[in-house]
């Protein structure tokens, strides 16, 4: 037992070391000069996530493009038909100014989504507040033309420095370079043979509501199961984490009860419309929370109150990852509840299966003076490990790290 705890405790200081290294790290790159003025910046983020199609996703401020802050916050503000049209408008000029190449091609990209900064009217008039507005389009990805490039044209009218980043979310892949005042084209990007290959995806007139809610049944349960095993891989290691804290039935059920409850929640809000939260702090969250619950297996290896109501919180946010994946899913405007119930049965049965592969694969071994320390505690820094990477790349992709 003396040599158990000698051991454990070495661990523990060890990882204390690493982590104070980290944050240091980040510490001091948060305080470099390099970028002074951070927020006069423009976001560029290309998510190569289709076969053929790549989301962009622009923020930036508006004020120097439209030349006057007074008429940036009427459109920040406006509504109706001419509104909407002005809007379109104003993301043609974005386009203009941050064109995007496939070799000497120019990509023409349709304006799919916009949001502008909720600030006041005193906030607008000051240039020197953070108002960013945020653009989405889509643009082809043609598969015989040449590589991806950004190029500024001379004097478009944006702020620097642009960070330009290309991700491949399927290969958790991304790249951020950045371009300073003077500097007009970006590196080039090779994408052909890297795109995620063609999903079979049901046919486009699939109508869920031509189906009773028995038949409903079936199908969302497996959608809701396909979405832990074999897609959910960041779900799979935040219950993992939870598996290793302890793997008594009892500790299991009722962190994974809270959980359960808790993104069942959020997923009906999300759903409904009633609550959102963007993916750029979404995705960061649920990477966060994987690292929190398995350094926490480390250090506080006890169910009480306070992991429960870390789990539930935590539960929340995976809701919303839920309902962001889930967006493109056809959900039946009749029997919605008996679908969305469906879908929720169907992830806790993905939890399930995977406890039972963990029991299966090391529940052998629970009643062993050397679980914890051999077993438990290296698969905690692991799984605290592969979320902080995952959080560290999510962030740098959606530009908050800057």
């Amino acid at each position: 037992m003396k040599a158990v705890f000698q051991n454990t405790f070495h661990l523990k200081r060890n990882v204390r070391i690493v982590l104070q290294v980290i944050v240091f790290t980040f510490l001091f790159l948060g305080n470099s000069p390099g970028y002074a003025d951070p927020e006069s910046m423009t976001r560029v983020l290309v998510s190569l996530d289709r076969p053929d199609t790549a989301t962009v996703m622009i923020d930036m401020d508006l004020t120097v493009l439209m030349g006057d802050p007074a008429r940036y916050y009427l459109l920040a503000t406006g509504q109706g038909s001419q509104h909407d049209a002005e809007v379109r408008s104003v993301a043609a000029q974005i386009t203009e100014a941050l064109p995007l190449f496939s070799g000497n091609s120019v990509l023409r990209a349709t304006l799919v989504n916009y949001s502008f900064s909720g600030k006041s009217r005193d906030e607008y008039m000051d240039l020197a507040a953070d108002k960013p507005a945020h653009f989405q389009f889509q643009i082809p990805l043609p598969a015989d033309t040449g590589p991806l490039q950004l190029r500024i044209p001379l004097g478009a009218q944006i702020d620097y420095p642009v960070a330009y980043t290309v991700q491949l979310p399927e290969r958790h892949y991304t790249q951020t370079r950045w371009l300073d005042a003077g500097q007009h084209e970006s590196v080039i990007f090779d994408y052909r043979g890297k795109l995620p290959a063609a999903h079979v995806e049901q046919p486009a007139s699939f109508d869920p509501d031509t189906l009773s809610w028995r038949q409903q049944l079936p199908v969302y349960l497996k959608l809701g199961f396909k979405h832990i095993v074999p897609e959910g891989t960041d779900h799979i290691l935040f219950v993992l984490g939870l598996f290793f804290l302890g793997i008594s039935w009892r500790k299991l059920l009722s962190q994974t009860t809270v959980f359960t409850i808790a993104h069942a929640t959020t997923l009906f809000l999300s759903t409904y419309g009633i609550f959102d939260l963007p993916s750029r702090f979404v995705e960061p969250a649920i990477a966060l929370s994987i690292s929190f619950i398995g350094l926490e297996n480390v250090f506080r290896p006890k169910l009480g109150r306070t992991r429960l109501l870390v789990v539930f919180a935590f539960g929340l946010v995976h809701g919303f990852g839920f309902a962001s994946s889930l967006s493109e899913v056809p959900f039946p405007h009749r029997d919605f509840m008996a679908a969305l119930i469906g879908f929720n049965f169907g992830v806790d049965a993905g939890q399930l299966f995977i406890i039972l592969l963990a029991t299966l694969a090391v529940g052998a071994f629970r009643n062993r003076p050397w679980f914890r320390s051999r077993i438990a505690i290296p698969a905690s820094l692991l799984i605290a490990a592969i979320g902080l990477f995952w959080a560290i790349q999510r962030i740098l992709a959606y530009h908050l790290l800057f």
